[in-house]
């Protein structure tokens, strides 16, 4: 069959409150003759996460997933050589909890995004944030926050506790890392859900600290700065002392730099570069998509995409990518026109958008996974290049990536509510 695929001039009165006057995009219709995505990797379950905490990170040359989960009535930290069921080390999260007996763990089908704060319940084992992957000091890591406190951060290679560091309130946010300061060196971000910020440098010491009002549920954001555009870098956070919300930028020293209100309820959240300097994309829980300037503050547009509630994904240098029920949008970060949209999984929930080099020819493009497990890989333009799902499963987060045949292009994993991670070739 030929391809299918439609091209609609769609013309959006986006007038008043969006900002935004005339937007035209392209409808990009599902092509019958794409790849069928087939699944080549199953591990084993790892109780204790939703699925939406696991990460990949890079060792070495080999992938790991690395899972939080519970063992023994233990909340740990475990890693699988990706494309096997090796194990090459399982840790336990330190701190005052660690040892708690019980079952169950974070679950509960978390925010997109991973922004979610995870409860300990009753004797539960502690509850920690999802997983961040990066590297410190050209060393792989995995870092995350304990419900009692801890900001806990481990060699990716075997496990290793680096350091721990006490955040002086309750946490279980995911942390982030990155090059706040612009000398190089890369920070740690993590915030208390009562509006505690600390940020630590690659050994765990103290770089700066602030205290903010109203409670903290979303993770925090790194803006690196960039020297040669004379951008400022900051560190966002998020709270509830708005209304509905708060944005704050903090320096590299913990002072505020400003502070807004957005319009929206954001259930989700990101940093991304646009043709005209860095924003941050907010999703609303009324399918509005804003965009907040991270110099100043002020307000670039707002879009209403649907009015069910969005995941805001992963960028690329001038757009952003955002899941929705049963649809993904390209969103142009400069003025808001939605670029293309592309329907998929009938009223479905799709996670957040990722960006991942699936077919080997070294571009990453948008890759999305909807709650029940459908897979669609796209082009950068929103043409399809293959589809399918990981089986009986329900998912929570977006795709991981890695490299699980060795043929040079990244397979999607899909992870499960049951901590199962699916591979599957595009």
């Amino acid at each position: 069959m030929d391809r299918r695929v439609l091209f609609a001039t769609l013309i959006l009165l986006a007038g008043g409150a969006t900002g935004v006057g005339v937007a035209l995009f392209a409808f990009v219709g599902v092509d019958d003759a794409t790849t069928e995505t087939t699944v080549v990797w199953e591990s084993e379950p790892a109780a204790g996460d939703d699925g939406s905490g696991a990460v990949v990170a890079t060792v070495d040359g080999d992938p790991l997933l690395l899972r939080p989960a519970v063992e023994n009535g233990s909340r740990v930290v475990t890693a699988t050589v990706a494309g096997t069921n090796e194990t090459p080390w399982t840790v336990p999260v330190s701190g005052p909890d660690a040892e708690r007996g019980g079952g169950g763990g974070t679950g509960g089908g978390g925010d997109a995004d991973g922004n979610d704060s995870d409860g300990a319940d009753g004797g539960d084992p502690v509850a920690v944030s999802g997983l961040t992957a990066s590297t410190l000091g050209g060393d792989s890591v995995v870092a995350l926050t304990t419900a009692s406190g801890e900001l806990v951060v481990l060699d990716a290679a075997d496990g290793t506790e680096r350091f721990a560091v006490d955040l002086g309130g309750p946490a279980g946010l995911r942390p982030a890392v990155g090059d706040l300061t612009g000398d190089g060196n890369r920070e740690i971000a993590a915030v208390t859900t009562d509006g505690g910020v600390r940020v630590v440098d690659a050994a765990g010491d103290s770089v700066a600290e602030a205290s903010l009002s109203g409670e903290i549920s979303r993770r925090p954001l790194i803006v690196e700065p960039d020297a040669e555009a004379g951008e400022r870098g900051g560190l966002a956070v998020l709270t509830t002392a708005g209304d509905p919300a708060t944005v704050h930028m903090l320096d590299g020293d913990g002072g505020t730099r400003w502070t807004t209100e957005p319009s929206v309820n954001p259930l989700s959240w990101n940093a991304a570069d646009s043709r005209d300097g860095p924003v941050l994309a907010l999703g609303g829980a009324s399918g509005t998509i804003e965009t907040v300037e991270a110099s100043d503050g002020s307000d670039r547009y707002d879009v209403k995409l649907q009015d069910r509630p969005i995941a805001v994904g992963d960028s690329d240098p001038g757009r952003v990518y955002v899941g929705g029920s049963g649809s993904v949008w390209a969103v142009d970060l400069l003025d808001g026109e939605v670029v293309w949209k592309q329907q998929y999984g009938a009223s479905t929930r799709i996670n957040e958008p990722r960006m991942g080099d699936v077919d080997g020819n070294g571009e990453r493009a948008p890759v999305v996974v909807n709650r029940a497990g459908g897979v669609l890989a796209m082009t950068q333009s929103g043409e399809v290049i293959a589809r399918g799902d990981a089986g009986d499963v329900v998912a929570y987060g977006g795709p991981l990536f890695a490299d699980v045949t060795g043929d040079g292009g990244d397979e999607v994993i899909v992870v499960a509510d049951d901590g199962t991670a699916i591979a599957v070739d595009t």
